[in-house]
């Protein structure tokens, strides 16, 4: 059975959750030497096309698939003809397979490939070398890789970090900075910011700007911004929002923000297979309000269709705010490797 986040993860207090994190702090130890011994004994494999790579340190919630969707579109306004790779998480398709959203629901490729695939091409493979040898055969000149940080086994041309920026409200984005289950890393902090090229601080919509002591932990490495906009106001009226995903509680804050008439917000574990009681519970809570019922393009693709037409998707997107330059280092850095092929 999965279960929800736990809020107390992403907060610096060592005070909450005291007992849990001192229970859960040895599992925290032989993830992280797991993790370790698995990257220091790969061997990567080369797959003859650049690959980018874009990860968290994190065990979900920082915004990475936003990221690779708007890292494909600049490409491919930059004229390189870029193809997707996913692990393919929740879905029941090992791969190699290319997504075809037509036929492919998020039981059989996961959601986030799914969403991936509205904009490029898009491979699922649980065997990542299989599955960038597949893509780079059927045409792909470039692989963007959704979440990959850890996954240690092509040779990557950059690997981008991508950080959430929602410092409020006593929020940090690594917490304590204790290794899952004992926290939200992946990995100690400073290891996974070493194997990375460039980090991204993804910020909510209405966050001016980034917080200094955030930057600061990044010292000299690369950093852009890139903040989640939405494609259209939230739908008009009371509506009732829920989210399965990493941290459920940023789309409630988010639909505020956006002038949403929220009336009721229910969370979800990650990643969340909805059953028909459940679906059918919230329709009910919401005719309670006389309510609509919204949630997130991630959640909206894992819904049976029949439920589709009763529940508004909310789309959001990453943008940079320094589009061209980040564009143009990412061109550069493909440029360089094909140079020197």
């Amino acid at each position: 059975m999965k279960l929800n986040t736990p809020a107390w993860w992403y907060r610096r207090d060592r005070r909450q959750g005291v007992v849990l994190r001192m229970l859960l702090t040895p599992g925290g130890w032989i993830w992280a030497a797991a993790t370790a011994r698995r990257i220091t004994r790969a061997r990567p494999v080369d797959p003859g096309v650049p690959v980018i790579s874009i990860g968290n340190l994190t065990v979900g919630g920082s915004g990475k698939t936003p990221v690779a969707m708007e890292t494909l579109r600049l490409l491919r306004g930059a004229e390189v003809h870029a193809h997707a790779l996913s692990r393919g998480y929740g879905g029941r398709l090992a791969g190699p397979v290319r997504v075809d959203p037509a036929v492919h629901t998020a039981a059989d490729v996961g959601d986030e490939p799914l969403m991936l695939a509205t904009g490029a091409p898009t491979w699922i493979a649980r065997d990542r070398v299989a599955g960038a040898r597949a893509a780079a055969a059927a045409g792909a000149r470039c692989l963007v890789l959704d979440d990959a940080h850890q996954n240690p086994n092509l040779t990557k041309t950059l690997s981008l970090v991508v950080v959430d920026g929602e410092t409020r409200d006593e929020e940090w984005p690594f917490g304590d900075g204790a290794v899952f289950p004992a926290g939200p890393m992946r990995e100690p902090l400073k290891v996974g910011l070493a194997r990375a090229d460039a980090v991204i601080v993804l910020l909510p919509a209405d966050l001016p700007e980034v917080d200094p002591e955030l930057r600061s932990v990044f010292g000299d490495m690369p950093v852009f911004v890139a903040r989640l906009a939405a494609e259209a106001a939230p739908p008009p009226g009371p509506q009732l929002g829920f989210a399965g995903i990493a941290k459920p509680w940023k789309v409630e804050r988010a639909l505020k923000a956006a002038g949403c008439d929220l009336v009721d917000f229910a969370a979800f574990p990650d990643h969340a297979a909805y059953s028909e009681s459940e679906l059918t519970a919230l329709a009910d809570r919401a005719a309670v309000f006389d309510a609509g019922l919204i949630t997130t393009e991630k959640d909206w693709v894992r819904l049976p269709p029949e439920w589709r037409a009763r529940v508004a998707a909310w789309p959001v997107r990453a943008r940079f705010e320094r589009e061209a330059e980040f564009r143009d280092w990412l061109s550069a850095a493909i440029s360089k490797a094909r140079d020197q092929d």
